[in-house]
């Protein structure tokens, strides 16, 4: 029976530190990252190996955005490349104002948003936010990432990338911001990752 109590205790425990590290973080009203992406299409060519991944570089990528929401994945294919996805705002969905009114959820891989009245059309929310799935280039990005709460703004760069595993599974990357549904999301190899603010 005490052993059942300290395994309960223990999980209340790791939960509710996950939850202080991941808190979110509330700023005023206010956009607060004005700029879309940055990005270069790069032709095809070097191909990267991390374990039994393969990583095609399909474009150079660089913002500055808010984090709207992330979620962490351990048992899916593409976790034990891309622990992590967040969801990123830019423009008017970077403005405290605008989310007050906008309900956001990730789950499977997919970004979700939804609200009863819209404060800015609905176009603009699907093209001033992306979810993201994001691959640790070295050991200080992985460190970052970790760390990165909803509501921070943080300025990343690195490679939006096509991933393929040696079984022949493959997971493509979206190269617009513009899309929405399956395959809209971005896989980016993040090489740096900072908060700005």
């Amino acid at each position: 029976m005490r052993v059942w109590l300290v395994v309960l205790l223990l999980l209340c425990g790791w939960g509710g530190y996950s939850w202080w590290r991941h808190r979110p973080v509330h700023d005023a009203p206010g956009i607060l990252a004005d700029a879309a992406p940055d990005q270069e299409n790069l032709p095809h060519g070097t191909l990267l190996n991390r374990g039994h991944f393969t990583l095609e570089p399909r474009a150079s990528f660089a913002m500055t955005a808010r984090v709207l929401s992330r979620e962490d994945y351990q048992l899916d294919d593409l976790a034990p490349i891309a622990p992590t996805d967040l969801a990123m705002g830019w423009g008017r969905m970077s403005d405290s104002s605008v989310l007050s009114s906008i309900r956001i959820s990730q789950s499977n891989r997919f970004y979700y948003w939804y609200t009863d009245n819209f404060p800015i059309p609905r176009r603009e929310i699907e093209d001033s936010s992306a979810n993201m799935h994001m691959i640790p280039a070295n050991d200080e990005a992985a460190r970052e990432l970790r760390t990165v709460r909803p509501g921070e703004v943080v300025h990343l760069e690195g490679f939006l990338v096509d991933v393929k595993r040696d079984d022949g599974w493959h997971w493509n990357t979206s190269l617009t911001r513009d899309d929405t549904g399956a395959g809209a999301c971005e896989i980016v190899l993040v090489e740096a990752i900072r908060d700005v603010r």
